[in-house]
């Protein structure tokens, strides 16, 4: 008798046990609703800043450099003199070219008026014509000799000009190589300084002839609409992360493809009115290649792949059946990746619940937002969703299981 009794109490607990874990019914999972959205392509390049312009100051005549009139590291105007050579040999031969100009000057009033007297007497058969003939030679040589002086006069001012240095644009400058009392000689070969203006600046920066390749498919099927010939904008991040506030444009293409990297040249113009960039520096720029107006973006976490890197997702079924769908991506778009093919507009993807639930399993569907909208709510996923009344209750049956056992 005791040992039948303790059988049908055993019995009643079991069944009671099994009544309490049965199913609750279709597991409650996230999922977010994919609708197009208008989407600018962007492409991550590194580069190289570049001065707009640089001029490399020698000089163009010899002597003792007397005096540097600039300051090192300093802003200086076109035309503005850096440097002074010591002018006095200069200022000599132009006082002497201007000397040999005056004495061609007199010859020549000379002979003009020994041709002008010969020219009445040949008439009368004063003069022989010989005498006439030479007369008017003279003139044309002396004519001559004015013409080579006045030429020397301007060699001679030139070079007295060219003592004094002068920037050809406006810029900034470098350290000095030289200091006053140093000797320098025309057209030398070491610089004296470097004049680089940066305002604005050149950014050079190297894009595969791939990816050109991808963006001009994607321009002609249509899936991009062109942002403008030759006037992408580019946003240029500094070294340190952070993004420059003024933005670029790109400025040329180049039409050749360097045949050791595969890649293509390409030049922008950024704006740099408080000289933050400086020639040289390392930068990334973000070069707007198009405009996609209907872009499907799939929250990453929804992506999973298989060891070959196919992408796929688990996509909402008929009767609420979630199904495993291949997908191609393309770029990342923040925490989102771009989906070329696989899905279309108003498809809804499992981003939270990917643990409770897999392909084939019928589920209850509850809108996804990211987590940082809800950071209250955690699951096995980055999930925002609400916990149900069904999971809630899930821990207290369980409590009750446990403890009538």
């Amino acid at each position: 008798m005791l040992i039948s009794s303790c059988a049908l109490a055993l019995a009643a607990c079991s069944d009671k046990n099994a009544k309490t874990a049965a199913p609750a019914g279709p597991t409650e999972v996230g999922m977010y609703t994919l609708q197009p959205e208008r989407q600018v392509v962007t492409n991550e390049l590194p580069g190289r800043t570049s001065a707009f312009l640089t001029a490399e100051i020698r000089p163009q005549v010899g002597g003792i450099l007397q005096k540097r009139l600039f300051t090192e590291g300093a802003t200086v105007k076109s035309n503005q003199v850096l440097y002074q050579i010591d002018p006095a040999t200069y200022s000599v031969a132009l006082k002497s070219a201007e000397a040999a100009l005056a004495k061609a000057r007199a010859s020549l009033g000379t002979a003009q008026t020994n041709a002008k007297r010969n020219a009445e007497l040949v008439k009368i058969d004063a003069v022989s014509r010989q005498v006439y003939d030479d007369s008017q030679a003279a003139v044309l040589q002396a004519q001559s000799d004015v013409a080579v002086a006045t030429a020397n006069v301007e060699t001679a001012r030139i070079n007295l000009g060219y003592t004094q240095i002068k920037s050809p644009i406006a810029g900034r400058t470098t350290t000095s190589t030289v200091t006053p009392g140093a000797l320098v000689t025309a057209n030398q070969t070491n610089v004296l300084t470097t004049v680089s203006q940066i305002d604005p600046l050149y950014v050079d920066f190297t894009q595969s002839s791939g990816e050109v390749l991808q963006l001009k498919n994607a321009l002609a099927s249509g899936r991009l609409q062109s942002t403008g010939k030759d006037e992408a904008r580019i946003t240029i991040k500094l070294d340190d992360g952070s993004n420059y506030a003024h933005p670029g444009r790109l400025q040329f293409s180049g039409v050749n493809v360097n045949p050791t990297t595969g890649s293509i040249t390409l030049r922008a113009i950024v704006p740099n009115p408080d000289g933050l960039l400086m020639p040289g520096m390392y930068v990334r720029a973000a070069l707007e290649n198009g405009v996609n107006e209907s872009a499907l973006l799939a929250p990453q976490q929804a992506v999973t792949r298989d060891p070959a890197g196919n992408a796929s997702v688990l996509v909402l079924g008929a009767e609420n059946k979630l199904e495993r769908r291949r997908i191609v991506t393309g770029a990342a778009v923040g925490s989102r990746w771009e989906v070329v093919s696989g899905l279309k507009a108003g498809d809804s993807v499992l981003v939270d619940g990917s643990l409770r639930a897999k392909e084939g399993d019928k589920v209850t569907p509850v809108p996804w937002t990211p987590r940082s909208a809800n950071k209250a709510v955690t699951g096995d996923d980055a999930s925002t969703t609400a916990p149900s009344s069904a999971q809630t209750a899930q821990p207290a049956s369980a409590a009750s299981a446990a403890a009538s056992r």
